[in-house]
């Protein structure tokens, strides 16, 4: 077996080379004058050649800068000086969003190849912009609308009345339905859209399953990772913010509402009708229960379990989640009470 590459070609586009003005400038970055070479790559700085580009963004692998063999480094001015003479050091406030820009610019992401598949079912009413890619064994039912440049990979299904917006990516075995798309979405493979969600009655004979008659809202540059579910809204809308990143294995209930950039990691749940606001961070396997309110910028902790309000910048942990700094106080106590452990 081959050793790890980075941008294998085998699996990644490549473009390329690129002068070391361009890739200044796709990163946001400044270089000293005099300086006027040509790249061909990136790569890690352990493993960067004299022909690729590296960055640091943790200071804590500051280390790997005296030993990389890197051409050029993407660092904070804080770092310039340990940048080896043999690199140039390409200068930004924000490395580790530079090093995504030139990846990207290296490695651009594969676009649209316009054209139905022969063995995709189309229902004849609905509308396809010629500049769309649908993959083999897609099925795209009554109503939908696929917009420009969207790419529906094989064996996903987009089901009657959706609306895809421009550049949408729809990945192999998703499902959509219910639901409204705005402009590049991503929906990651396996993943499940507008489903009903989980309601009914309980009745002394047993369970009354509850129509869900809302949508799914997925608002501009929302991603939802593979495997993930966002269930419809029972009644209103089942909204993902514009920006917003859901990873793999997230669960979305029904009438949940996501404000924008919000980040969810994976295996988190959130119980139905619970409201987050702007730039909200929650880490894996935390869980929410229904009707809460979570304020703008707040942060909760991986498996944390919140069962009420949170308010806004707010830090918490735990199950029952807290704020942080309570918790860490408990913690401290609590190593306080315990008896001293004799060497043996």
């Amino acid at each position: 077996m081959q050793p790890a590459s980075t941008g294998h070609n085998r699996f990644f586009q490549r473009s390329g080379p690129h002068r070391l003005a361009e890739i200044a400038n796709a990163a946001g970055g400044a270089v000293a004058s005099g300086h006027d070479r040509v790249f061909d790559g990136v790569a890690p700085l352990q493993t960067a050649g004299p022909g690729q580009i590296s960055f640091l963004d943790n200071r804590r692998y500051a280390s790997l800068l005296d030993v990389t063999l890197a051409g050029a480094v993407i660092v904070h001015p804080d770092m310039q000086s340990r940048v080896p003479d043999s690199a140039v050091a390409i200068v930004t406030a924000e490395p580790y969003t530079g090093w995504a820009r030139v990846a990207k610019l290296f490695h651009p992401a594969p676009v649209a190849s316009p054209g139905i598949h022969p063995s995709a079912v189309i229902d004849e009413t609905a509308r396809i912009d010629p500049s769309a890619d649908i993959g083999p064994l897609c099925v795209i039912e009554a109503g939908a609308e696929i917009g420009p440049g969207c790419r529906i990979g094989p064996a996903a299904v987009i089901g009657a009345g959706v609306v895809l917006g421009r550049d949408c990516r729809i990945g192999s075995h998703a499902s959509v339905s219910h639901a409204l798309l705005g402009e590049r979405v991503y929906v990651y493979p396996g993943a499940r859209i507008g489903q009903e969600g989980f309601g009914f009655a309980v009745t002394a004979r047993g369970f009354e399953t509850v129509p869900q008659l809302g949508r799914v809202l997925l608002h501009d540059d929302v991603e939802v990772g593979a495997n993930s579910t966002v269930d419809r809204g029972s009644a209103g809308d089942t909204v993902i913010g514009a920006g917003s990143r859901l990873d793999n294995l997230v669960q979305i209930g029904h009438n949940v509402v996501l404000g924008r950039c919000c980040i969810i990691v994976a295996q988190v749940g959130i119980s139905g009708s619970t409201m987050l606001g702007d730039f909200v961070q929650v880490g894996g396997q935390a869980a929410m229960a229904g009707h809460l309110q979570i304020g703008d910028g707040a942060q909760i902790g991986a498996q944390a379990g919140v069962i009420s309000d949170v308010e806004p910048g707010a830090k918490m942990l735990g199950s029952p989640a807290q704020p942080s700094r309570e918790f860490f106080r408990q913690i401290a106590l609590l190593k306080k009470l315990l008896p001293k452990r004799e060497k043996p």
